[in-house]
């Protein structure tokens, strides 16, 4: 296996062994071979003279998606992945008929049987590479882009929110990383992969609002009752609510963890009065925290990680995610919700989560409120009472660098704002920071995909105070990434001009020095320094 898609890669270059996630080498591999034959029906729909309905776009998105970082450890579901897209890639290419000026693409035209074939395949792909530094560097940026926008749709799709050109644009990005494309190409549509990354989380966003509400300020516990509890963990907004109906009335409690926090602030969320709160914190302590729960524990997307056998029994996953051994909930049928009855009769036969915390945190600063504040937030910084707005959002890992961005947060001024969203804001949403005349000093939008709710944010202050430029409001980005949906979001914010963006705890592995070179002179992206200078250069704009 070679593996460097994640800001955990080994030594900052790669895993060659096992992934630092706990993938093992198998299951990389398998992802690899996945990719390949999703890059080979790329390569078919790129010479169509007709392109196919959205079960393309849908499938090629859905299993992107069981790529990326802590999503899909079950060799087996990947395997039976891998058979799909070559079944759906023969259909293409007897439907299509492409016409090839050379040789055929060893994409398109591979073929194996056995997971056996699909690993040694892989293991041919791995090996030593004829491609410039830049090239590979450029084609890996991209895919991993694609990787990160391809999640970003799958949420958007499972609410029945598609648009026919993320995914056109998908299969382009996808089939030139499988072709000799020269630099120029790739990096045009790196920068592209920035503006449809922009437009599929504005299309998640609207998916999100139009369902369940815009997210309203909330005040969400943190501590714990006496009931038995479900624990719900990930992205997938529609896995909570079907949840949350199949719990009323039982005597079970929710929580959520992690990203899904998020749901707390939704309106259509918050009439069950089951739904208690919080529970713990970042993905990467899932093991103490899952452990210390007491009953079942739902993964709906990313953010899993290897489970200890104290909980093993009481992990499900659903959806993309999965982990060999760990019980699976099945797609819902069309018209159908998921059947979430094995986790409701074992919820019945556990004590209550263990006390972990205490009191609350306030979150749900999504664009819809904070913008309905906008007069309050020109007014605080037009009479100087705030100096700076620090966007801090992104990943949180379990490198111990990162409590740089803890530490950052305690030393920004009492006249600076932290904006995030992500899980990266687990490192300091529960500090005593305070608040600047009512605005709390931590306003937190939400998951990943509302660095959306941002970007709005930031370009409408834009024109509230007339400037020509996001980079002359008094805000900086001291951004914290981990996988592929932060890649996404890192172009995102390349293709709306922003520079002089921070990004740690280390730069990505992937990036070559020359595409380096390419991001620091265009986009002044820079690595995180010590807290005091990195303090000090942002207050004064740097």
């Amino acid at each position: 296996m070679f593996c460097y898609q994640c800001q955990e890669a080994l030594k900052n270059a790669g895993c060659v062994k096992n992934g630092i996630c706990g993938k093992r080498e198998t299951t990389a591999d398998l992802q690899d071979a996945l990719v390949y034959v999703l890059q080979g029906i790329a390569l078919v729909e790129c010479q169509a003279d007709k392109k196919n309905d959205n079960t393309i776009g849908q499938f090629i998105t859905q299993a992107l998606f069981a790529t990326l970082t802590n999503t899909n450890f079950d060799d087996e579901r990947i395997s039976h992945l891998i058979e799909e897209a070559l079944t759906i890639r023969e259909n293409l290419l007897k439907s299509h008929k492409p016409v090839w000026s050379g040789d055929i693409p060893d994409a398109v035209a591979w073929t194996g049987k056995t997971p056996a074939d699909f690993v040694k395949k892989a293991q041919e792909l791995n090996g030593p590479s004829t491609k410039e530094d830049d090239i590979r560097s450029l084609q890996a940026l991209l895919l991993f882009g694609i990787k990160g926008i391809a999640a970003y749709a799958h949420h958007a799709a499972v609410l029945n929110y598609e648009h026919e050109d993320i995914y056109r644009f998908i299969v382009e990005a996808l089939a030139a990383t499988a072709q000799d494309t020269n630099a120029q190409s790739l990096t045009g549509l790196a920068l592209k992969a920035g503006e449809v990354a922009v437009t599929t989380m504005a299309l998640l966003d609207q998916a999100n609002t139009e369902t369940y509400g815009h997210p309203e300020i909330t005040q969400v516990n943190i501590g714990v009752r006496t009931n038995p509890a479900i624990l719900i963990s990930g992205h997938d907004l529609r896995d909570m609510e079907e949840l949350l109906k199949q719990t009323e009335g039982t005597g079970i409690d929710v929580y959520s963890h992690c990203e899904m926090l998020a749901a707390n602030y939704y309106p259509a969320f918050k009439k069950y009065p089951h739904f208690v709160g919080n529970y713990g914190n970042a993905w990467w302590q899932q093991h103490d925290e899952f452990d210390a729960f007491n009953g079942p524990i739902l993964v709906t997307t990313n953010c899993l990680t290897p489970p200890d056998d104290s909980y093993k029994k009481r992990l499900f996953t659903t959806g993309i995610a999965g982990y060999q051994g760990v019980k699976h909930i099945a797609d819902r049928q069309p018209g159908q919700a998921k059947d979430f009855s094995p986790l409701i009769e074992m919820a019945r036969k556990c004590p209550p989560p263990e006390k972990i915390d205490e009191g609350s945190i306030t979150g749900g600063f999504a664009r819809n409120q904070v913008l309905s504040l906008a007069d309050k937030v020109v007014e605080a910084v037009k009479s100087g009472a705030v100096k700076r707005f620090i966007v801090m959002a992104g990943c949180d890992g379990r490198q111990r660098e990162r409590s740089y961005f803890t530490n950052v947060a305690q030393n920004l001024p009492s006249d600076a704002i932290i904006l995030t969203a992500g899980c990266a804001k687990f490192r300091y949403n529960k500090l005593n920071l305070g608040d600047i005349g009512g605005i709390p000093r931590v306003l937190d939008a939400g998951q990943c995909n509302d660095c959306y709710s941002l970007a709005v944010i930031a370009l409408t202050l834009k024109d509230v105070f007339s400037l020509g430029d996001i980079n002359d409001l008094p805000l900086s980005f001291d951004v914290s990434w981990y996988e592929q949906k932060a890649v996404a979001v890192l172009l995102a914010l390349l293709h709306l001009g922003v520079k002089g963006i921070r990004l740690g705890p280390t730069l990505p592995a992937f990036l070559s020095p020359g595409v380096a070179k390419v991001l620091v002179d265009a986009f002044a992206i820079k690595g995180i320094g010590s807290v005091q200078d990195d303090v000090a250069a942002m207050m004064a704009g740097k």
